[in-house]
């Protein structure tokens, strides 16, 4: 009876979590670059104070489904996609180093090179400046060229080449503010063989009808779960009623 009741209340209250994930990855299924959330379940023993039949039920191996997405051609001069394996250096709004597939870039005022979402897009040798009045070009290992605008654009000039990283999946984890870093909090070093597309953007790889069905079914697990707390209510009722009468 109490291992049903703890196994029933923490595996509903967990659902709950989930839904909340997957609620989400449909709120990103059109985020360039996003990674859809996973969450699986398990039942673990209660360590501490407490009957050796009560269980709780975690999540377990909550991660990240690295699949790549669908690839959309924009035209656009400040968008780029990852080609294969490989992430975008960026830097988080804590000041640390972070790594992203949303190539949807932007230059400020000030010519800084950020991501639209105001981050700041990251060079072998640290943040990129653009200078004005210049067209962006980018090439495939991710080296940043500029030429005037104009009639005049005669002379081409390289500032450098995106910080592109590929360490792996296993050593990434998520943040709450959807970036990735690396578990031991350290930087990855830049890789030569990650390529960039120009001109295009990688899609979320969210699969928005999977989504919707792990909604159902999340929502039908929260009902039996629920259930099951009635059906160990009721039987603990009768069950105290057949030990008053036995008494």
């Amino acid at each position: 009876m109490d291992k049903l009741i703890y196994t029933a209340m923490t595996g509903a209250s967990h659902v709950l979590q989930q839904q909340a994930a997957v609620s989400e990855n449909l709120s990103n299924a059109s985020t360039p670059g996003f990674r859809a959330t996973l969450n699986t379940f398990r039942a673990v023993p209660l360590v501490g104070e407490g009957l050796p039949t009560r269980t709780f039920v975690v999540d377990s191996t909550s991660g990240a489904d690295f699949t790549p997405g669908p690839f959309q051609q924009t035209g656009r001069d400040l968008d780029v996609a990852i080609n294969g394996a490989g992430w975008v250096a960026v830097q988080g709004a804590d000041g640390r180093e972070a790594y992203t597939r949303n190539g949807s870039l932007q230059v400020t005022p000030s010519g800084v090179l950020q991501t639209r979402t105001g981050l700041t897009v990251m060079g072998d040798t640290g943040p990129i400046t653009i200078p004005p009045d210049t067209e962006v070009t980018f090439a495939k290992d991710g080296t940043i060229s500029t030429v005037p605008s104009g009639p005049q654009a005669t002379s081409v000039v390289v500032l450098g080449r995106l910080k592109l990283v590929n360490p792996p999946e296993a050593q990434l984890e998520r943040g709450g503010d959807g970036l990735f870093r690396l578990k031991d909090g350290t930087d990855a070093p830049a890789d030569a063989k990650v390529e960039v597309v120009p001109g295009s953007l990688e899609g979320s790889n969210v699969n928005t009808v999977e989504a919707l069905v792990s909604m159902i079914s999340l929502a039908r697990k929260f009902d039996m779960q629920m259930k099951m707390l009635q059906s160990a209510d009721g039987n603990a009722r009768q069950a105290s009623q057949i030990m008053n009468i036995a008494a």
